[in-house]
């Protein structure tokens, strides 16, 4: 299995605003592409003095493919839609771990 791990830094001005869209818009929208089996949404402690809140959005999927798949096909507009709404309002990073058994 694959996780897919997005951590985001958000700007305290915009963080309400960006929570609820996430949970209400974001999130659900990746679930539906259907390459994802499970999602969670987990806030970085002791990140006070970095000028915003972090998070490490998690997305798990059966295989590389299925990443692969939804890299390809469904996250450059997704990706689009978030830069577009909170544009220079946050910083993210990307990583791709495998669960190791």
């Amino acid at each position: 299995m694959i996780i897919y791990n997005v951590t985001v830094n958000i700007e305290h001005a915009v963080h309400d605003e960006w929570l609820l869209w996430m949970k209400n818009v974001h999130i659900p929208d990746v679930m539906r592409t259907g390459r994802f089996t499970e999602s969670r949404m987990l806030r970085l402690l002791g990140d006070e003095d970095s000028g915003g809140v972090t998070y490490a959005i998690q997305y798990t999927c059966n295989s590389l493919d299925d990443f692969k798949k939804y890299e390809q096909t469904e996250a450059p507009a997704l990706r689009a839609q978030h830069s577009e709404k909170f544009n220079n309002r946050f910083v993210a990073f990307r990583t791709l771990m495998e669960i190791v058994k």
